[in-house]
C-alpha cells in the first residue's frame, strides 16, 4: 500500500503540490491526469525522493517517512520500495540494454554479477527484447529504449512502479509498443502510478483515475466515471479540450 498525507511543495513562494492526501492499494492502477506545470510530476518524483517534499509523510509498504526528517538511510529505503520510469528513457549510454536493466541489481542490490545478468536476460525476454541484449541505446529505437527503462524498473522488483510520462518523448510509431508492455504489467497486477496524457490508455487499463489542478486533487473515480460524468467543471473543461486534440 502507498499512503501520501498533506504532502506538499514549495519552490520558493511558489506551491506545487498543495497537502495532496492520496492512497493506492497493493496491485491498483491509477493513473494522473491534469493541465501541464499542475503538479503532477512532481508529485511522482517527490514520493521517490527525486525531489525533497516540503512536507508530509510517505508510506510504502512497510515504511513510514517523515518528509521534513527524511535521513539518507529512510530516502534510500523508500527508494529501494519504489521504481521510476522517466519520460526521456534516462538510460546509460555506455552500457548495453542487458546491463541498464542489471545496474540496479548490482548496485543496489549487491547481487553478483552472473545472477543480475541471468536476470536481466529473463527480463529482457518478458519485454520482447532478447535479441537486443547486446545493444546500446543510440542502435535502438526510442520505444525499444522505453521498454528497456520498464525493464529496469521491473528488475527493482519494487512495491510500486512510478510512470512519468512513459510516452511523450516516443514518435507516435512506437507509442503502442510502450503501452502494450504497461497494460501486461497491469494485467500482473503491478501496482503502477501513472502521469499520462494518453486517455486512452488512462480508460482502458486504470482502476482509478485521478484529476490534478493547481497542485491540488480536484476529482477521482473509476475511469467512466471521470470521462463520461466528471462532477468538476475544471475536470469537464480540461477532458473536452485535451479529447477534441486527440481528435484532430
Amino acid at each position: 500500500m502507498i499512503k501520501l498525507t498533506s504532502l506538499s511543495k514549495h519552490f520558493g513562494d511558489t506551491v506545487v503540490l498543495d497537502r495532496i492526501d492520496l492512497t493506492i492499494e497493493k496491485g491498483e492502477i491509477v493513473v494522473i491526469i491534469g493541465p501541464s506545470g499542475t503538479g503532477k510530476s512532481t508529485l511522482l518524483r517527490c514520493i521517490n525522493f527525486l525531489e525533497q517534499p516540503t512536507a508530509g509523510t510517505l508510506t510504502v509498504g512497510d515504511l513510514t517517512v517523515d518528509a521534513t526528517r527524511a535521513s539518507r538511510a529512510e530516502i534510500l529505503a523508500m527508494r529501494r520500495r519504489t521504481a521510476f520510469v522517466f519520460q526521456n528513457y534516462a538510460l546509460f549510454t555506455n552500457k548495453t540494454a542487458l546491463q541498464n536493466i542489471a545496474e540496479r541489481l548490482l548496485v543496489v542490490d549487491r547481487w553478483p554479477k552472473d545472477k543480475a545478468h541471468r536476470r536481466a536476460g529473463e527480463i529482457l525476454a518478458q519485454i520482447g527484447l532478447t535479441d537486443k541484449a547486446d545493444a546500446y541505446p543510440a542502435s535502438m529505437s526510442g520505444g525499444q529504449q522505453q521498454r528497456v527503462g520498464i525493464g529496469r524498473a521491473m528488475a527493482a522488483g519494487a512495491e510500486v512502479i512510478l510512470f512519468d510520462e512513459p510516452t511523450s518523448s516516443l514518435d507516435p510509431e512506437w507509442v503502442e509498443e510502450v503501452l502494450g508492455l504497461m497494460k501486461q504489467l497491469a494485467a500482473e497486477r503491478q501496482t503502477m502510478l501513472v502521469v499520462t496524457h494518453e486517455m486512452s490508455f488512462a480508460r482502458d487499463v486504470a482502476d482509478r483515475v485521478i484529476f490534478i489542478d493547481g497542485g491540488r486533487i480536484v476529482e477521482q473515480g473509476p475511469p467512466g466515471e471521470i470521462f463520461s460524468h466528471p462532477r468538476d467543471p475544471r475536470t469537464r473543461d480540461f477532458l473536452k479540450k485535451i479529447l477534441a486534440s486527440n481528435a484532430v
